[in-house]
């Protein structure tokens, strides 16, 4: 039987509590931005959006200082960091990493939202057309990098226009 000192058992009890202290303080601020979420109607509308959800709506909502100040959904997805940088010369189009430029935050919120409705399609075998085309030419890691450019494309518009998501206008797109 193995016995621990006691400054161990000190240490790790006081861990411990610092674990339990943490956990209780993330409940209470989960439980404070749901509220939030549940009270603004752009949160809502954004969390219709499969690949979004509560947290992606939140933190959308609440990041994106004026929609209307991007010119296109491609500006917007640029400004979060979603767009691949551009290699360009002599009339030779080469499109390399995307930029990693803008807000961290949502950049990955959005990759892991495309990454679990990629997780979700290869699973039931339930792809839209344009996502399962995709999966077949790329890697899950890029598609999920292109999907997330698309839900930000799609998340400027409804943020722009005041719509509602309609998944059959999103497919036709």
């Amino acid at each position: 039987m193995q016995r621990y000192p006691a400054l161990a058992k000190e240490l790790f009890a006081r861990l411990g509590e610092d674990y339990a202290r943490t956990k209780l303080e993330l409940r209470r601020i989960e439980a404070r931005l749901m509220a939030w979420h549940r009270s603004n109607e752009l949160s809502r509308r954004l969390a219709e959006v499969p690949s979004i959800g509560p947290i992606g709506a939140t933190l959308l909502a609440m990041k994106v200082p004026d929609p209307r100040q991007f010119r296109s959904g491609r500006d917007f997805s640029a400004w979060i960091g979603l767009t691949p940088k551009d290699h360009s010369t002599a009339g030779r189009t080469r499109l390399g990493v995307i930029t990693r430029a803008g807000d961290e935050a949502l950049r990955s919120v959005l990759v892991v939202g495309a990454t679990s409705v990629i997780q979700h399609a290869l699973r039931s075998g339930k792809a839209s057309p344009w996502l399962a085309a995709l999966l077949k030419r790329k890697s899950p890691k890029l598609a999920a990098v292109a999907l997330a450019n698309k839900t930000a494309r799609i998340a400027w518009k409804m943020m722009v226009t005041g719509e509602a998501y309609s998944a059959k206008s999103a497919v036709a797109a």
